[in-house]
């Protein structure tokens, strides 16, 4: 795990993760390849990954 130029995390060096709350949207991330949002809600969709299920991979 890394902290690349956008985001919050990398992961192997090719996953971009950036957290947030659920109104957060991708904007930070346009042009970034493997980007995804890790975000406070339910159930998720495109690029954007419940929060919880980062706990779940533990």
């Amino acid at each position: 795990m890394t902290a690349p130029k956008f985001g919050d995390f990398m992961v192997d060096g090719a996953y971009v993760f950036e957290v947030g709350g659920a109104s957060k949207t991708t904007d930070q991330l346009q042009g970034v390849p493997n980007a995804y949002l890790a975000l406070d809600i339910e159930g998720g969709n495109n690029r954007r990954v419940p929060l919880w299920l980062f706990g779940m991979l533990y």
